[in-house]
């Protein structure tokens, strides 16, 4: 979602020939696939399949084979000039290390980014990527701010808009016209999209159970969509019971994941987001669709001071407290910030090529 925008940005640049890794830390099919065919992105040059294990495993891998994918291009007659990453998952972080150890520069788009919670693996990996990068863009204020607060040059920083939402804005009308709705038996403005998959909030059985009480109870009044990651579906089995019952009544669906098109068709029209998702944050926001945040922090502040988002915690307490506000209409109102505005892909590519 990320990628998409920029590599459509670096076609107005002929002499720059962008090659696209593809690492396969995200490998099932609907969760990473389909948002190749659905976004329109070349097939990558490189695939690794890299696949799942725990953040050393993977970490490994990926350092060993990028490594290997960046000295057989310095031995081609057009070796890289630039590695550019993007957002904070583990390939994020090992591209960077295996880039920065070979001397090649770093791009990193989403730089900035903070939480100050280094119990999450994404701040950890944020922090080292943008050590390691010479070209910072940043998607929000705040992220400057962190940056130059931690020691970055300030030459090396540049704000240009949320490229998430270049792809939103180039998807929303199209994803409004799939027929998903009308499959789920559920009208615009409606219903709820919920995803959970983050430790805090699925890992406890506590928590988890507190958490789909709320929603199944909810559901009576406002009918839930739910695409279960598989990891909280493991949860959830695991729980015994839950997946039924929430099934029950048929006002809550459980759904394999989905799609792009089809989860922005979902969301762009619905009447509340319940997510733990940092790209969930920012696609509501510039939707301008109430987001119940299931986490105590956000690196991502502006979908909070600026935007739609409200953090709850893990509170079941709070979410049923927010839903309420949501359903009585009395729910605070965001706006979507500025630079946020379809073209940040434009300004990223500007400021890798200028900076060739």
């Amino acid at each position: 979602m990320k990628m998409a925008p920029i590599l459509r940005a670096f076609r107005e640049y002929p002499d720059v020939d962008p090659v696209l890794i593809h690492t396969g830390q995200h490998y099932d099919a609907k969760l990473s696939d389909v948002f190749f065919s659905e976004l329109g992105i070349k097939a990558p040059e490189i695939s690794l399949g890299v696949g799942s294990g725990s953040h050393a495993e993977q970490t490994g891998k990926l350092l060993v084979e990028l490594e290997r994918c960046f000295l057989e291009a310095d031995k081609l007659s057009r070796p890289f000039d630039r590695v550019v990453v993007v957002g904070d998952v583990n390939s994020t972080m090992a591209a960077a290390l295996a880039a920065a150890k070979l001397h090649l520069p770093i791009a990193h788009v989403e730089a900035g980014l903070r939480s100050r919670d280094r119990t999450m693996p994404e701040e950890i990996n944020r922090i080292v990527t943008d050590s390691l990068s010479d070209l910072l863009l940043v998607s929000e204020p705040e992220g400057v701010e962190n940056l130059i607060r931690e020691g970055h040059p300030a030459e090396r920083i540049h704000l240009v808009g949320n490229v998430m939402i270049d792809t939103l804005i180039a998807q929303v009308r199209d994803a409004k016209q799939r027929s998903i709705l009308d499959e789920l038996g559920i009208e615009p403005s409606g219903y709820a999209v919920v995803t959970l998959h983050r430790p805090s909030n699925v890992d406890q059985d506590e928590t988890l159970r507190n958490l789909m009480q709320v929603l199944v109870d909810v559901s009576e009044r406002i009918p839930i969509v739910f695409p279960v990651h598989p990891r909280t579906r493991s949860k959830l089995e695991r729980l015994g019971g839950w997946l039924s019952r929430a099934s029950e009544g048929g006002r809550f669906r459980l759904l394999e994941p989905l799609g792009y098109n089809d989860f922005l068709c979902l969301t762009s029209q619905s009447k509340v987001i319940v997510t733990d998702s940092g790209g969930l944050q920012e696609e509501s926001t510039a939707l301008g669709i109430p987001c119940l945040t299931m986490r105590e922090n956000t690196e991502r502040p502006i979908t909070v001071t600026e935007g739609t988002s409200t953090l709850c915690g893990s509170d079941s307490r709070e979410l049923a407290k927010y839903l309420s506000q949501i359903e009585a209409g009395t729910y605070k109102q965001g706006k979507c910030p500025e630079l946020w505005d379809g073209n940040a892909a434009v300004r990223i590519v500007k400021e890798i090529v200028g900076g060739r």
